[in-house]
């Protein structure tokens, strides 16, 4: 008998180019095929099942990681800021990271020990940022930085089997850990259709959410493209023909996106994250957040506010810093960013 593990062909796609997440083997297998994903990225689009890390460069300059320092990334994702900082943290400098995600979290630890990266430089742990506190034992003191990067990954983005984009068909989940609570299937069923449209206006700021929360409360909604029907034939008369499909598009957005923070509770864990964090930080530590919309920049913002009025950080940003034009060019997923930054008293 043979040891060998059996050839598994590729999955056959109709056309020149695949265009199903589960087609496109390349992208999807970027150890084998770099080339191929230079290409894409050249062309400003990302690679499916990839996550591009954003202001890598401004985030590196206002933590300023040294060897023998001990950080946090509490949102590793794909491990993009963390590849960066652990080079710099060496010798003797530690990252703990962090992420909820039980699919992608082993991937991303897989990838950075791939890279060099042992138990002794990276520690990889399951949970939510807001437990930061349990962290502290197993650091040993408090933290000399903290980055926490707020916007969904790329990774679960384009897959369609995680529910969160309306571009394809897929459950309609949301959950980044589809292990605990409820999908947002179920949400939607119970809520009401005042409810819905506060949600709607609360957590995305949608112009139109009375007429989504109408179009959406009391239907049968199981799959991304269902939803995605029923917003498209609400709004079909709204707009003027020559801006319906963009507006549209931005209105399915922010309801995918309203109903991705109620699912996870993004705005309370953050609240209590933000709460928590200056405990856990050394003198002079440096914290650098990465968020996405308006509702976790308003938080992070006035977080910071305060904590520089009781003492807790001796220096805020001022202004939010943005992705420069080029790395918008190269990467549209970064438009919306914006980084702020603290620095313990």
């Amino acid at each position: 008998m043979s040891d060998e593990t059996p050839h598994k062909r590729r999955v056959r796609y109709k056309g020149t180019h695949p265009r199903q997440y589960r087609e496109k083997y390349k992208e999807l297998d970027p150890q084998i095929h770099a080339a191929e994903l230079a290409k894409v990225m050249e062309r400003g689009h990302t690679p499916a099942g990839m996550h591009r890390p954003i202001c890598v460069q401004e985030i590196l300059d206002i933590l300023n990681p040294k060897p023998g320092e001990v950080g946090l990334d509490a949102t590793l994702g794909f491990g993009g800021h963390a590849q960066e900082i652990l080079a710099r943290l060496q010798p003797g400098g530690r990252l703990f990271g962090i992420d909820v995600d039980p699919l992608e979290l082993p991937r991303t630890e897989a990838r950075l020990r791939a890279l060099g990266f042992g138990p002794e430089q990276l520690l990889v742990r399951r949970m939510n940022f807001a437990g930061l506190p349990n962290l502290l034992p197993e650091v040993g003191s408090e933290l000399d930085f903290v980055l926490a990067d707020l916007g969904v990954s790329s990774m679960q983005i384009d897959n369609p089997a995680r529910g969160f984009t309306f571009k394809a068909e897929g459950p309609l989940d949301l959950r980044l850990n589809p292990q605990r609570g409820q999908p947002a299937s179920a949400l939607l069923r119970k809520l009401s259709e005042p409810e819905l449209a506060e949600l709607l206006f609360t957590n995305s700021d949608e112009p139109q959410a009375d007429i989504i929360a109408q179009a959406l409360h009391g239907q049968p909604i199981a799959t991304t493209t269902q939803l995605a029907n029923l917003v498209r034939r609400a709004l079909k008369d709204v707009f003027h023909e020559d801006d319906r499909q963009q507006e549209v598009r931005k209105c399915l957005q922010r309801t995918f996106q309203a109903l991705r923070i109620a699912v996870n509770d993004e705005f309370g864990v953050l609240d209590q994250f933000l709460a928590l964090l200056p405990r856990c930080l050394k003198p002079g530590a440096r914290v650098a957040i990465l968020t996405f919309h308006s509702g976790e920049d308003r938080r992070v913002k006035k977080a910071f506010q305060a904590g520089q009025r009781e003492g807790l950080y001796a220096r805020i940003a001022e202004e939010p810093i943005r992705p420069g034009a080029e790395e918008r060019r190269a990467n549209p997923r970064s438009a919306s960013a914006k980084l702020r930054w603290a620095v313990k008293g």
